[in-house]
Order: C-alpha cells, then sequence, then structure tokens
C-alpha cells in the first residue's frame, strides 16, 4: 500500500466517521470510518519505514568491480544505476 492509498483510506475514514449522519441497520458507519482511518494511518506508517527498502525517490547506485585475473589492469567496473 503506497502513501496515496493511505491518505485516500484516512481521508474515506474521516467522512465516514465524522461527517455522515445516517443511521443504518446492520453496520455501523462511524466503525467503518475508525477502521478505515486506523488501517490507512498502518500503511502510511509502513510506507515510510520501508520507503528507503525499495529504493526511495533518489534510486540506488550500485558498484561491481570483476578482478579476472591478478592483474590490476583487468579490473571491470559495472555500475547499475536507477534514478
Amino acid at each position: 500500500m503506497g502513501i496515496g492509498t493511505s491518505v485516500f483510506l484516512i481521508a474515506v475514514g474521516a467522512i465516514l466517521d465524522f461527517a455522515v449522519d445516517v443511521r443504518t441497520s446492520g453496520v455501523d458507519l462511524h466503525a467503518v470510518g475508525v477502521i478505515l482511518m486506523a488501517v490507512g494511518g498502518i500503511g502510511m506508517l509502513f510506507s515510510l519505514l520501508f520507503w528507503s527498502s525499495w529504493g526511495g525517490v533518489g534510486g540506488y547506485r550500485r558498484r561491481t568491480t570483476v578482478v579476472d585475473s591478478d592483474l590490476p589492469r583487468h579490473r571491470r567496473t559495472y555500475e547499475d544505476e536507477l534514478v
């Protein structure tokens, strides 16, 4: 779940909890609103915690040096870059 989805769930939950004044039989819309806000908050927390594990905004850069023999002139450097 991304940050956008989390914000959407929080907004829908807040609307159901604070702005809707309808009574239904079998479904408590205020409880559904609180549940959606809680799920959105937990989703946002996890999105922010794991932001850097998949690269985040800055991407990643990895440099790999492969030595083919004992001589320094036989080194190859590969750079993987995702921006």
